[in-house]
């Protein structure tokens, strides 16, 4: 059986130039905003995208998101949508 590679993570992801990530009220959630339209985030998407800045690693991500949320083994999660904005060219 054979599977699709992973999109390859950036380093230190930030956000597209040609997205722009921002709260909407009307929505009650994060949207990531492009010329075409909208994509409507859920909460989990939006903090993760909320945190790559183009500073930090995905290392450091991990630990934000793991410490703000008083938890542990977040990693997979994390990497799982990273790869899957990445390959939507949301990230770079």
């Amino acid at each position: 059986m054979s599977t699709a590679p992973t999109p390859a993570i950036p380093a230190t992801p930030s956000i597209n130039r040609r997205f722009r990530l921002q709260w909407e009220p009307a929505q009650d959630s994060h949207v990531l905003l492009y010329p075409e339209g909208m994509v409507k985030l859920n909460a989990s998407a939006g903090e993760i995208l909320a945190c790559c800045d183009g500073v930090r690693s995905v290392d450091e991500i991990v630990a934000v998101l793991e410490a703000k949320f008083q938890t542990q083994g977040l990693r997979g999660d994390i990497e799982h949508f990273l790869a899957y904005a990445s390959q939507q060219q949301w990230i770079v």
